[in-house]
């Protein structure tokens, strides 16, 4: 194999671990972008670590990290870099298939804690005054806005003391108004699973990438370590 084919080659093997490090560095991107623009992450707090956009951000930064070590071992033809880079990447995509089968056989119990999640905030937003736990009476007021709802199952929820979040008209100036008489638990589960849809989505794809890029990279490699052409 002449040197102009195995420098062609390694370029490929450097330019899959390239666009795998813009995958991870696009999901990062993309999980700041949904952790900016949503309200509701102090209404669910005991799947906190699994929350979609916190998912996108920490497996995109170890995406990126681990791909930037390929790309590096690939441009200096550093043996120790990619054989290291191999491992973690393998290690990653069996973390991300972990992840998946967690969603899935958990499901059940994630909507139970999502239904415990809401009726808990509920009660803080009711026995709160106008200035204490201002995020969760924000992030409520939002959703019930947003989603155009009221309570968790019902305006029965409130017990008599509705926000005004909950008002039909907007703006909302006449006093007594009229409310949403549907709950926001059906509502903001089916956003939350959209969004998990979106996560789930970015997470298969990046495997897909990754999958490429092992079942490219490494017969490559072992070629090449073989005939002693680089990877030193």
């Amino acid at each position: 194999m002449n040197r102009s084919c195995v420098n062609c080659l390694k370029t490929v093997v450097t330019n899959l671990n390239f666009l795998c490090w813009l995958c991870g560095a696009f999901v990062v991107a993309f999980g700041e972008f949904q952790m900016i623009h949503s309200k509701f992450t102090s209404l669910i707090t005991t799947f906190w670590p699994i929350y979609p956009a916190n998912t996108l951000v920490v497996t995109g930064t170890i995406v990126t990290c681990v791909c930037y070590l390929g790309v590096l071992g690939g441009m200096r033809e550093n043996r120790c870099m990619l054989i290291t880079f191999f491992i973690l990447l393998f290690i990653l995509m069996l973390v991300e298939l972990a992840m998946a089968c967690v969603f899935l056989v958990y499901s059940r119990e994630i909507d139970s804690y999502f239904e415990k999640d809401l009726m808990r905030s509920l009660e803080i937003y009711r026995h709160s005054s106008l200035e204490g736990n201002k995020t969760i009476r924000d992030d409520f007021d939002a959703v019930q806005h947003l989603f155009k709802c009221c309570g968790v199952h019902g305006v029965e929820d409130w017990k008599g003391t509705v926000p005004i979040s909950c008002c039909t008209k907007d703006p909302c100036n006449t006093v007594p108004f009229t409310s949403w008489q549907e709950g926001c638990l059906h509502k903001l589960r089916d956003w939350f699973a959209r969004n998990y849809l979106s996560t789930g989505a970015g997470v298969v794809t990046m495997f897909i990438i990754q999958f490429i890029c092992l079942s490219i990279s490494i017969p490559l490699f072992c070629h090449f370590s073989r005939h002693g052409l680089g990877y030193q």
